[in-house]
């Protein structure tokens, strides 16, 4: 938390679910995958009108992601797509996007002398790309809030798969590779083995056997 002159910045970032949602095609496993994702405070610097506005940069600690300058050497990731809403009800974050920041409902503002707010930070979500490797996002990475193609997913039981690193380096071997992407089943190549649900204007996934 900052001090300004006569008041303080107030409120929580708290970081998304970094969560798959696959659908798996009848007779094969049903996907959905996801899981808790680190807690996450919010500490506004001032950088921006905006907290985490497009292109600007947080850092990370063990419960927090502070906005910082992005040539700070605390830097980590930098917001790539920022909405405001629900990410549940809002548009989807870009494919390689690494994990998500939910922008709390918290209402923190600047009061200047004359007892106004000067700024607020509304609900919202930012999408979030790491400066540096590792990159869950990418395809084959093993990770973030979406499923592309070049993804691999394994089984994880009760009729759902989840995401895991195509080379093999995760808790779990890869099962099936996101082959292609189609407006629909009967457009995926005849080796397809498993659907996957991918959002966007190509939302089924053609996943084959590794």
């Amino acid at each position: 938390m900052l001090a300004w002159n006569r008041a303080r910045w107030a409120g929580a970032v708290c970081a998304a679910l970094l969560a798959m949602t696959l659908a798996a095609c009848q007779g094969s496993p049903d996907a959905g995958s996801g899981g808790p994702a680190p807690q996450a405070g919010r500490s506004p610097s001032g950088f921006g009108a905006v907290f985490l506005a497009v292109d600007e940069c947080s850092s990370r600690g063990r419960a927090t992601f502070t906005e910082v300058p992005c040539r700070s050497e605390r830097a980590v990731a930098r917001v790539t797509a920022r909405y405001d809403g629900k990410v549940t009800d809002g548009p989807t974050c870009p494919s390689r996007t690494d994990f998500v920041l939910h922008i709390s409902e918290g209402r923190p503002s600047l009061v200047g002398s004359d007892g106004t707010a000067d700024g607020e930070i509304a609900r919202g979500y930012a999408c979030m790309r790491n400066l540096e490797p590792p990159h869950p996002g990418d395809p084959g990475g093993g990770g973030g809030p979406r499923t592309i193609v070049g993804d691999c997913v394994y089984a994880a039981g009760r009729g759902q798969v989840r995401e895991t690193a195509c080379d093999g380096s995760g808790k779990e071997k890869p099962r099936y590779r996101v082959a292609a992407a189609a407006v629909d089943r009967a457009k995926c190549p005849a080796l397809t083995a498993l659907y996957v649900t991918l959002g966007g204007s190509e939302p089924v996934g053609c996943a084959v056997r590794v």
